[in-house]
């Protein structure tokens, strides 16, 4: 189990996203501001909680030494910076008590901050809550991953209890529960049945950023190279999904930068997560400088909110938005599907 997340860690790290549908999205340009960068507002509430940035930490790494230190170092940002943050799965820990200690290091730096266990869908509702302990957690992340279990040499191969089994645990926790795709994006089919069933916080987490069926294939003797071209973007996710009145959409998968966060806002989400961005931060830079990139990132996003004339996040997604070729075909294709 170890060494599976520290391949997962090594092969992230070695992915490389110049480009992705984030590009494809162009926010209209004003010239004559009226908006102050220091009156830029850009805390959210949600979870009962009001954070002071929309951005949170993702799942990303544990049940190893190495996760142990990259948790370790990324709780300190968290705190530091009032973010949420969400584990890696805590399977490894439920299977082996020995891994506990990579999960609990992020209570040891968080203490009294945000934080969010993350397990799959083949854990047990009792599972679900020994995860929820183990963390001290305030949210209850679970990841649909079967694109992933496919392409893993040992992964699941059996997801016909999934939608059953996501009933179960929402049902017997007495945490909030967000279901967060793990690169691949959310369609509205998916997201409406996800509320159908009780769910309120979505992570459409879309194509764009790490892609584990390329790092799975790391892993494999024979690869599906034409598989790691599976899924939708968080882009054409979130366009997808910009109807849902009782469904909190947060949006994650390919978030390179300040004007990727201002435009995944735009588009209608509620918080966005990065998890590629902050593992190359604390693993290619010392404690100092990764505060310092990270002060500068939340700095420009205020900044480019002022130049686009949104004072809050809420005034933000009026402005107005221009959208390549290929995602207008897109969004037309899913009109004539409704």
């Amino acid at each position: 189990m170890s060494n599976r997340k520290d391949d997962h860690i090594y092969s992230a790290l070695k992915q490389q996203h110049v480009t992705n549908d984030f590009d494809k999205v162009r926010l209209l340009s004003n010239s004559l501001c009226s908006v102050d960068v220091q009156d830029v507002d850009i805390s959210v509430s949600m979870f009962g909680h009001t954070f002071q940035t929309p951005i949170y930490i993702n799942a990303m790494s544990g049940g190893s030494d190495l996760s142990k230190e990259v948790n370790q170092k990324l709780s300190f940002i968290a705190r530091i910076f009032g973010f949420p943050m969400a584990t890696g799965s805590l399977s490894a820990a439920i299977k082996d008590a020995q891994w506990n200690d990579s999960f609990q290091v992020i209570n040891h730096e968080l203490n009294e901050g945000f934080k969010i266990a993350n397990i799959g869908l083949s854990r047990s509702k009792e599972d679900a809550q020994k995860a929820i302990d183990i963390l001290d957690a305030d949210v209850l992340q679970i990841h649909l991953n079967a694109a992933q279990e496919i392409t893993m040499p040992e992964g699941d191969r059996a997801f016909k209890h999934w939608k059953d089994r996501l009933v179960e645990i929402i049902e017997f926790v007495h945490v909030p529960v967000i279901v967060k795709e793990v690169g691949f994006g959310m369609s509205r089919e998916t997201v409406e049945t996800l509320q159908s069933i009780g769910v309120k916080y979505v992570d459409v987490s879309g194509k764009g950023g790490t892609n584990f069926i390329s790092i799975e294939n790391d892993r494999r003797d024979n690869r599906l190279l034409s598989f790691e071209s599976y899924g939708i973007s968080t882009v054409e996710s979130l366009l997808d999904n910009q109807n849902h009145k009782n469904v909190h959409i947060f949006a994650s998968g390919g978030i390179r930068d300040a004007y990727d966060i201002v435009k995944a806002l735009a588009l209608g989400a509620y918080m966005v997560g990065l998890s590629g961005y902050f593992l190359k931060l604390v693993m290619t830079h010392d404690m100092d400088k990764s505060i310092q990139l990270v002060k500068e990132l939340i700095d420009d996003v205020k900044g480019i909110m002022a130049v686009l004339n949104a004072s809050s996040i809420a005034s933000l997604k009026e402005v107005d938005k221009i959208f390549d070729q290929d995602l207008i075909n897109f969004i037309n294709q899913r009109k004539k599907g409704k």
